[in-house]
């Protein structure tokens, strides 16, 4: 029995999945932001009365940026593409979004989204591990550094010869 203890945790500690975890979270999380993005394509007529513009455009020009970005950062997030470009403007706008909610938990689009405060956090946390973690090896951003590294070593052997 003791054996058997032994070896559960020799095992579970050794061996780790992080390419498929990073694999997960990546799809996972892109999803999630995808059916937030859906959302508010959904409840565009309803959002943009309550939406301040921002950088100088109207809500209804702010909006569709917001989603035309959301929406290719959850694709590039999901396919692993830039990915830790890709999380710098979902970060962005979960922490304004957590201001925003602890500001005025009872606007209008914090109930159309059904926010509360903490919501955004969850994301926070998630896109900083991303940013830190990096895709994975189950990405494109891996597939294509490898292909660049294998160039440059292609190349490399032609010049010494």
């Amino acid at each position: 029995m003791t054996r058997f203890f032994k070896n559960l945790f020799l095992y579970s500690a050794g061996h780790t999945y992080s390419n498929l975890s990073r694999l997960f979270l990546r799809l996972f999380t892109g999803i999630m932001f995808l059916q937030l993005c859906i959302r508010q394509m959904l409840s565009f007529d309803q959002i943009v009365p309550t939406f301040q513009g921002f950088m100088g455009m109207s809500p209804e020009a702010s909006m569709t940026a917001l989603v035309v970005i959301e929406l290719l950062c959850a694709v590039c997030i999901m396919l692993g593409l830039l990915t830790r470009f890709a999380v710098l403007f979902p970060l962005g706008l979960m922490l304004v979004a957590e201001n925003v909610i602890m500001a005025s938990p009872e606007s209008i689009t914090n109930q159309l989204f059904n926010f509360a405060p903490g919501y955004p956090v969850m994301f926070i946390g998630i896109f900083v591990y991303m940013l830190l973690a990096g895709p994975g090896k189950i990405s494109l951003d891996y597939f294509i550094a490898a292909h660049f590294t294998e160039s440059a070593a292609d190349e490399k052997v032609i010049d010494n010869a």
